[in-house]
């Protein structure tokens, strides 16, 4: 074995753990592994879904952490999964497949629609000294605003990608 493949397969574990870190129903299995992945400095790239600026700096552990319950309030059910990962150096990309049903509040003052949502991201990470210190992501907030009912196509229907009637406001035509 290389003396590179060992750092690209430590980085890939990470970047993996992390993804999985946003799966975990209990808060303090998510602690523990928010901990194990993600550097106390931390910056924060990604702007959150309805957000204007990116947080910058944060303690990595307790943001994800955060995050993850910010998310799992919404969709109990969340489930992400890695479809591809690259790693080069510090540097990690990964496109990650994420599915959920929608219970809880969209960002805790809509109300929830009962749809299930399924998308892709790409999410980019910094590794410095075994843990992940920087995070970017690029995500389909439209297409999950659509699955989920809350908007609507051009001309007027409100259905999901899925063709479904996602029950929104009539159209024009009155259906």
């Amino acid at each position: 074995m290389s003396n590179e493949t060992v750092p690209t397969q430590r980085h890939a574990a990470l970047i993996r753990d992390w993804v999985a870190m946003f799966s975990l129903r209990d808060r303090s299995a998510a602690e523990r592994l928010a901990a194990e992945t993600a550097a106390e400095a931390y910056v924060e790239h990604a702007v959150a879904p309805f957000g204007r600026v990116a947080p910058g700096p944060v303690h990595g552990p307790t943001h994800l952490v955060e995050a993850a319950a910010w998310l799992l309030a919404q969709f109990p059910d969340l489930a992400m999964s890695v479809e591809a990962l690259v790693v080069d150096g510090d540097l990690a990309a990964a496109l990650v497949r994420s599915r959920g049903t929608n219970l809880g509040a969209v960002n805790g003052t809509i109300p929830p629609t009962g749809r299930t949502f399924e998308a892709l991201q790409s999410h980019w990470f910094r590794v410095r000294d075994g843990r992940i210190a920087e995070h970017w992501a690029t995500r389909d907030d439209l297409g999950v605003m659509l699955d989920l009912g809350l908007i609507a196509t051009p001309g007027g229907e409100s259905r999901g990608r899925d063709g479904r009637d996602a029950g929104g406001p009539p159209t024009a035509t009155g259906s």
